[in-house]
């Protein structure tokens, strides 16, 4: 079971880590409109769902949702999304395989999921064609 974890959290980190690096660094501050993220703002908004769900719903430790300020850069984003994701990878190689600890693992990557969505069409919307979904 934690095989498959690790290699769905693998593939994730991955494939978030393609969709980031696809935006140029000029364009990490656009948004498709007014009222939603800019892409820098939704990657980082994932980085931060990755440490506040682990908390929250794999180790159960109730946490206000607090995120740090919005890291500035298309660099120090993707540095922050990496670093999340090795901290999932560290805490799920050391998690309990008990059914709520696997419920919010899922839980994260559906987040993460979620969000990724939402930045490759950020990516269509400059013209740029999202890197192939991965599984």
């Amino acid at each position: 079971m934690k095989t498959q974890i690790l290699a769905t959290l693998e593939n994730a980190k991955q494939y978030t880590l393609a969709v980031a690096d696809g935006m140029p660094a000029e364009h990490y501050h656009f948004k498709p409109a007014s009222e939603v993220w800019d892409f820098n703002e939704l990657m980082h908004h994932i980085g931060y769902g990755i440490y506040w769900w682990e908390e929250n719903l794999i180790r159960q430790q109730e946490s206000d949702w607090q995120p740090p300020k919005v890291t500035s850069s298309k660099k120090q984003t993707i540095a922050y999304l990496e670093k999340a994701f090795d901290f999932l990878k560290q805490q799920v190689e050391t998690m309990a395989g008990d059914k709520t600890a696997i419920q919010g693992f899922h839980a994260t990557i559906d987040h993460i999921t979620h969000h990724r969505g939402q930045a490759t069409i950020h990516l269509r919307c400059k013209g740029i064609e999202p890197p192939a979904y991965r599984y």
